[in-house]
Parts: structure tokens; sequence; C-alpha cells
């Protein structure tokens, strides 16, 4: 059993953070979806019926998303690293959070929700990473260029090429 639980705090916006997210990812599921009441809604500021919070699942990792009001917001001190098998899966993923967010550098991003997410392959760490630091140097040059991780890119800048 999972024993700790990302709880991310939205204005108004959990349910459709966490419709997309279940959307994207495989194995996701919306697992329960609670409402304001009478005196939760008051005191929050909020229409009594109005969703609350919204648990949800990805890929087996339990999250929660709460409509708290304006109070706080996202800011890139939390993300979430997801690992790539492949070029195809960083695309499919990078493209689907994006949209309607901000790319920023070295596979990190900001959805339309302002969470941000580093979408990377599985094995970034040895395609960066070298005894020789000629070899690593190369991958972190070609990295620090990409917005978006390109997996041959970074290759071939490993290999010199």
């Amino acid at each position: 059993m999972q024993s700790i639980t990302p709880f991310l705090w939205f204005d108004h916006q959990a349910e459709a953070a966490a419709n997309l997210y279940v959307a994207i990812f495989p194995n996701s599921r919306i697992v329960s979806v609670d409402r304001y009441g009478p005196e939760p809604a008051q005191a929050a500021g909020r229409p009594e019926g109005s969703v609350m919070t919204v648990a949800f699942e990805l890929d087996g990792q339990r999250f929660v998303a709460l409509n708290g009001g304006p109070v706080f917001e996202m800011n890139d001190a939390i993300s979430f690293v997801v690992g790539c098998a492949d070029q195809t899966e960083l695309d499919t993923l990078w493209n689907a959070l994006a949209e309607g967010g901000q790319e920023i550098q070295c596979g990190w991003l900001k959805d339309r929700f302002g969470v941000t997410w580093q979408i990377v392959p599985q094995d970034l760490d040895a395609l960066l990473k070298d005894a020789d630091p000629a070899i690593s140097g190369r991958a972190w040059q070609a990295m620090l260029g990409m917005k978006k991780i390109d997996i041959a890119a970074l290759r071939r800048a490993r290999e010199g090429i």
C-alpha cells in the first residue's frame, strides 16, 4: 500500500486536471470525487455540491486534487518526473501535457493547470553520466539546449557526432 500521496491544491480545476491526467497516462483512473457539503462549503467559500477533492491514480500512483481556492498557487519547487521508455512515449506525454502550458528546459514543462513535470527518458542518468568528462559534458551541453528531450540527439552528442 502506498504511504505517501501527493496532494495538489487547485483554485477550481481539480476535476479537470485529474480527468486530463488519467486520459494521458496508461493504467490510470479516477478513484473518487467528493463534494463540498454545507459546512465545508461555507468555511471554504465554495458552492455547496461543487467538487472538493478528486482522488485519482496515475499508473498506480495515488494523488488527491483539492479545489481549495486561490489561496495557494503551483510553483516549480515541486515537479513530477516521468521516465519514458522511448521517444514515442516521451513525445506523446510531452505534447499532451504541454498543450496550453509552457515548455521550459531540459525536459521540464508546466501544464495548463500550473503543475510542473519532467518528461525524460528512463535512462537519462546513463545518457548524461560517463567516467570521461568529455562524453558527459557533450551530453549535458546537448540537453541544456533542449526543451523537449531528443533521445537520439543526446546519444549523438555522447558519441561526438
